[in-house]
């Protein structure tokens, strides 16, 4: 646990740490047109190469695997440190996601590997709860090591982290069985190909739309029918592979697939809030940056605090279904008293709303990663996981761009009434809250194993 520990730091440390070093980059490179690449490059590769991994790691197995992510993390965050020229920096970023993709899915996967599901939901917590302080004190110790010292220092204190990581995995993990595998394993090259075209299309089209260009414009229009073209072949392509990178026998299971619903919107929520809040309480309350950056904290401990309670409630009754009720039903009521309260509401009060969604939101997303490990075969737990890990992040790349067209179309009513143009970020997100709710009560009540690996896939 202390080298996942460690990996999962990795991983959060260079996604928000390095953006409030933006200014001193570009400072620094004397460049300041496409800085937004430096977060998207590493927001692109880093999703793109989630599912390969994680298909790499049920074929040779995730200690292998994980050793290789965090040396890859490494050694170019050394290049990241060392670039002369904002183009060096970019590419070097994209290098750099090609190592972190692997980090959050393989820390799980083994996971899954040495702990039954209903004993697992308490070391995800120990994830959750170091995710969530990352976010919180990783933007503080950007800006300070930037103001300090000098953006370079972001990546290469990266090292030492690495190392760290890099010994206690190869320590902790040794014991792990090697996978059975045919002796000539295959590796579906056409449909990885057709992964990375298609979720790299997707996610440029968010990340342009309604922001680089319109979201009417041929640039976003064309990038999403593209990518939703690659899309008809992937499938095509994952039903007749022999050893496919997506298994479709994975979407066959009405329970997996339910759960990886709820997961990808309970990232997308998630994000819309994450996004919302901190604006809201600077157009609308007169809130400096660092006092909104404050704000979101009570979100982000109540939802880590949601992650450990949800894990521990499951271990104890032995499923997870409840837990995914309760959360999701303490969600929507937060976001619907978000949406209701009025803009001249005391600070105690929003704050008080935010702290009633946060755990829901935490069930939401622990319940679903245990639920969804629950129904995978012991061969399937790393692209199972692959995938649900890929389709959180699409769904969190989502969540913060709805939300900022909702605001983007509520500018005339902001001018007016600050406040009101954010009660629609928070009624949609309730509506999807709702939903998760509904899919929950259609999924059955599911014991948690109690053995590490079933002998079948389960339904």
């Amino acid at each position: 646990m202390v080298g996942i520990v460690i990996c999962i730091l990795l991983a959060a440390l260079d996604q928000t740490a390095v953006i409030p070093a933006v200014p001193a980059i570009a400072r620094d490179l004397g460049a300041h047109s496409q800085l937004s690449w430096i977060v998207a490059a590493y927001l692109i590769t880093s999703t793109i190469s989630t599912p390969i991994y994680s298909k790499l790691s049920d074929l040779y197995g995730r200690r292998r695997l994980l050793l290789v992510c965090i040396a890859a993390f490494v050694a170019t965050s050394l290049l990241c440190g060392a670039a002369r020229s904002l183009d060096q920096l970019i590419w070097a970023r994209a290098l750099q996601g090609l190592g972190g993709g692997g980090l959050m899915a393989l820390t799980q996967a083994a996971i899954a590997d040495v702990v039954s599901p209903r004993e697992r939901g308490r070391y995800q917590g120990y994830i959750s709860a170091t995710w969530a302080l990352a976010s919180l004190s990783d933007p503080l110790v950007g800006g300070f090591v930037a103001e300090s010292f000098s953006w370079r220092w972001i990546f290469w204190i990266n090292l030492p982290i690495g190392a760290a990581a890099m010994w206690s995995c190869q320590r902790g993990l040794r014991r792990l069985a090697s996978p059975a595998r045919p002796a000539r394993p295959t590796f579906d090259l056409a449909g990885t190909a057709l992964l990375a075209g298609t979720t790299s299309l997707l996610l440029l089209a968010l990340g342009w739309g309604g922001n680089t260009y319109a979201w009417a414009s041929r640039q976003v229009v064309g990038l999403t029918a593209a990518g939703f073209f690659l899309l008809l072949l992937l499938v095509a392509q994952e039903r007749r592979a022999r050893d496919p990178v997506l298994p479709p026998r994975l979407f066959e299971s009405a329970s997996y697939t339910s759960y990886i619903l709820v997961s990808t919107i309970a990232s997308l929520v998630m994000f819309m809030c994450v996004f919302a809040i901190p604006l809201y309480f600077q157009y609308a309350r007169g809130a400096s940056a660092t006092q909104s950056g404050a704000y979101v904290a009570p979100f982000m401990v109540a939802m880590a605090a949601g992650n450990v309670v949800a894990s521990r409630w499951a271990r104890r009754i032995g499923a997870v279904r409840p837990g995914l009720l309760v959360g999701s039903a303490l969600a929507c009521l937060g976001l619907l008293l978000l949406a209701v309260l009025s803009p001249i509401a005391p600070v105690w009060a929003i704050v008080a709303a935010m702290v009633l969604t946060g755990p829901g939101i935490g069930c939401c997303h622990i319940s679903s990663m245990m639920g969804s490990q629950n129904a995978l075969a012991a061969q399937d737990i790393g692209t199972g996981t692959g995938a649900l890990v890929l389709l959180r992040s699409v769904g969190g790349a989502s969540g913060s761009t709805l939300a900022g067209a909702l605001i983007a179309s509520a500018t005339t009513a902001a001018t007016a009434a600050p406040g009101r143009s954010f009660e629609m970020v928070y009624a949609v997100a309730a509506i999807f809250l709702a939903l998760v709710f509904l899919i929950a009560l259609r999924l059955p009540n599911a014991s948690l194993r109690e053995t590490v690996h079933p002998v079948a896939a389960s339904e």
